[in-house]
């Protein structure tokens, strides 16, 4: 790609048009035409990126026991995560109310149970627990959950119970130790409004998919209950939030991280998330998703995706010369066959890639001071995948 005048003729392009590659195709005749092909194709792999330097661990973040409204118990829990969804680290969040007409998650020794657990079943490299906990907190983000770096912490409690100031969330935020992550932020009753909202309780992440009721943009066509403008993932994106995704289950009833082949699409796929770490422990995963080094994907079948720009992850934030070319990776892997890829470039679809995942991509024109993208792949089953997202601030 050395024409002089190509950024006038594109705005994207790809290595199928670099100068070694339009050579070989008009290099004449060949004895072996299928060879030179092959070795003409090879042309457009050297501009890929090196591997990831970090592994990838799928786990499930969102979900609750008999010790507030679920129906079956904490070592059932975690044995389905870790034993029959086979999966790298499992979260139970219970409701701080402890299940309506019963005693709070901070009565009766429940807190302390949990925290126990979560130690018992914690396996550094094999199998990784995070303690958390799902509180109400009116009226921001009505559904919110509490993850702790390490395996234990108190309950953060306000000034009322159920509810939250925006004094208390903001101080919430702040803290290395914990991550708060919001759900059901676009519906009636447990919704936000991202447009009004101040930048300053606007969270680093956002639990995008769970059970049919995807966030990504108003009237999503996952998205199975109410719906209220203002609280998509979207929004918050158009307002300037560094806000990545992540995806759980919320289950209930004792089947954590598997899918419900019994129940019609989309209810019989739950979400998990995909993170990027340095290694199945819960430091590691936890650092992973503080960077927004995270994907969020529905249904059990692990799903693989690796975004990156200028060698950038998922989740980062960084600076770019306004002519600096952006060379944007997307390598995304289903067990099924892949329906479609996109790419999307401030809350617009901007390239689709039908049938494959994998493609290099150059970008040469910033649109904002803060141009941001991330990638939303779907399978023939229907399943998605969104990563979170990457933004480049032009200079």
């Amino acid at each position: 790609m050395k024409h002089p005048e190509k950024k006038i003729a594109k705005s994207i392009d790809m290595p199928g048009r670099c100068r070694k590659f339009t050579d070989m195709v008009y290099g004449g005749k060949n004895p072996d035409p299928d060879a030179y092909w092959r070795e003409i194709n090879e042309v457009q792999d050297e501009f890929n990126p090196p591997p990831m330097e970090y592994t990838l661990f799928c786990g499930e973040m969102h979900g609750h026991t008999d010790i507030s409204d679920g129906h079956t118990d904490i070592d059932t829990y975690f044995r389905s995560i870790r034993d029959k969804a086979q999966l790298d680290f499992g979260v139970l969040s219970d409701h701080d109310h402890g299940g309506v007409g019963r005693a709070e998650l901070w009565d009766d020794g429940k807190w302390e149970r949990i925290q126990e657990k979560v130690r018992e079943y914690y396996a550094p490299g094999k199998f990784t627990t995070i303690l958390a906990y799902e509180r109400d907190s009116y009226p921001y983000f009505n559904n919110l959950i509490i993850y702790y770096r390490d395996g234990q912490g108190k309950m953060v409690r306000g000034v009322r119970d159920g509810e939250i100031t925006k004094e208390e969330l903001t101080a919430l935020l702040k803290r290395d130790d914990v991550l708060v992550i919001p759900h059901d932020s676009y519906c009636l009753s447990a919704g936000c409004d991202f447009t009004t909202l101040p930048p300053e309780l606007m969270p680093s992440l956002l639990e995008i998919y769970s059970c049919a009721d995807c966030a990504e943009y108003f009237d999503h066509p996952l998205h199975k209950d109410s719906w209220v403008r203002g609280g998509a993932w979207q929004d918050a994106l158009a307002r300037g939030a560094k806000m990545g995704v992540i995806g759980g289950s919320d289950d209930h009833v004792g089947t954590p991280g598997l899918d419900h082949p019994d129940e019609k699409y989309p209810f019989c796929y739950r979400g998990l998330t995909g993170v990027w770490a340095k290694e199945n422990t819960r430091e590691a995963i936890f650092d992973a998703l503080k960077k927004r080094r995270c994907f969020a994907f529905m249904g059990h079948d692990r799903m693989y995706l690796d975004f990156r720009i200028n060698g950038r992850c998922m989740g980062e934030c960084f600076t770019a010369a306004m002519n600096e070319v952006r060379n944007i990776w997307i390598d995304f892997k289903a067990p099924e066959a892949i329906e479609r890829v996109t790419l999307v470039k401030n809350n617009r679809d901007h390239v689709i890639l039908y049938g494959r995942g994998r493609q290099m991509i150059f970008d040469y024109r910033p649109e904002t001071e803060c141009d941001c993208y991330y990638v939303r792949a779907v399978t023939e089953k229907g399943r998605f995948c969104w990563s979170s997202p990457i933004w480049i601030s032009a200079e």
